[in-house]
């Protein structure tokens, strides 16, 4: 067992760029997870200016770099701060208003469901109804719980979010202005020689970048078109379904699945089992079934080659490590891990074909 042990250490760490890159994760991760939160404006900061390089990129080619940086910086200032006035304070009192009505949406709905038993004795009971609703009841209660702590806890939040407001724009516009130099400063502590960081860099690079930027353009225009749709038939709470329905595409596969139940459970409230109600789920499925076959392909043109069960997995563990954030990078981490796998062995193989050298020729 030792040997077997030891000759798939030989194999996978004798090279010296394989055990420095082994290190350099090591290193990484146990810095997130120690020192993570402290961090995180720089993090985010980072994902930020990431985000923002392609359009600095293209500006690039018709103007002076740092005329590209300001113009690129102006424009997510002024979109950040139109969010922060304009959405966010409608949102949260949809929110509380929300909370107000969930107890007697539940009722209602509880009310309706409960001719279920007598049609369907079968399938479904009166006790399984009820116990349905005590279940919905509690986590409103968690819910009220939430905001009732989030209100009580306020200075707090104030603080911190004053923190980010100063430091995030900051650290982002230096990260657009000098990231190329930030990042061949750190290059220069690596070996010359990075042929596995080259490979795994090479095959993530395209598909994260094109990931993370196209979610986040994906996120906004399922947003804004659902809220058009919602606001178009009158539907209450419109722009907090629209976020939820927006961020719901984070989250493959579930995300969709698991918003269905609030707007369909307002839309019920709102207007019974009536025409609104099925014109409205109609438009709802016509959008997620846009965004699925339409617009997902035309915003992720380097696919993620990722099977879905790999991709449930990551949202899972990515999402209990690292909450909201976690899921939203779970894909790009997977694709992260999946092109160490990929790389590490075929460097290996290569360092160890040069190192032998090209076969000599026998005279003949």
């Amino acid at each position: 067992m030792f040997k077997i042990i030891s000759k798939w250490i030989h194999r996978y760490f004798s090279d010296e760029e394989a055990l420095l890159l082994f290190v350099l994760l090591a290193v990484s991760l146990i810095i997130i997870l120690t020192v993570g939160k402290s961090l995180a404006p720089v993090f985010f900061s980072i994902i930020l200016a990431f985000l923002m390089q392609g359009a600095v990129q293209r500006c690039s080619k018709y103007m002076p770099h740092k005329v590209a940086v300001l113009l690129v910086f102006s424009s997510f200032m002024a979109a950040f701060l139109a969010f922060m006035l304009l959405v966010l304070p409608q949102v949260w009192r949809q929110l509380l208003t929300l909370l107000n009505e969930a107890p007697r949406i539940v009722t209602e709905i509880q009310k309706s469901l409960l001719f279920l038993p007598e049609r369907y004795p079968e399938l479904v009971t009166e006790e399984q109804i009820r116990q349905l609703s005590s279940v919905a009841a509690a986590e409103i209660g968690r819910a009220w719980q939430w905001a009732l702590t989030f209100s009580l806890h306020s200075i707090t939040n104030i603080v911190a979010l004053l923190i980010y407001l100063i430091l995030v724009p900051i650290l982002v516009f230096f990260f657009m202005k000098d990231g190329n130099y930030l990042a061949g400063s750190l290059t220069t502590y690596l070996p010359e020689k990075r042929d596995l960081m080259r490979r795994v860099w090479t095959e993530m690079d395209a598909q994260i970048a094109n990931y993370i930027r196209g979610k986040v353009i994906e996120i906004l225009i399922v947003g804004a078109v659902s809220y058009v749709v919602f606001v178009f038939f009158g539907l209450n709470y419109a722009a907090l379904l629209a976020v939820m329905v927006g961020l719901s595409v984070v989250i493959p596969y579930i995300g969709a699945a698991v918003v269905t139940l609030p707007v369909a459970g307002v839309a019920f409230f709102q207007w019974g089992w009536g025409s609104e109600f099925l014109t409205l789920m109609i438009a709802y499925f016509v959008i997620q079934a846009l965004d699925g076959n339409v617009l997902v392909p035309i915003l992720f043109s380097e696919a993620v080659n990722l099977h879905p069960v790999s991709i449930i997995v990551a949202v899972l563990l990515f999402g209990s490590m690292w909450g909201v954030l976690g899921v939203f990078f779970a894909i790009p981490l997977a694709t992260l891990v999946k092109s160490i796998v990929n790389a590490w062995p075929a460097a290996l193989e290569q360092v160890a074909e040069e190192s032998h050298g090209p076969p000599e020729e026998h005279e003949s």
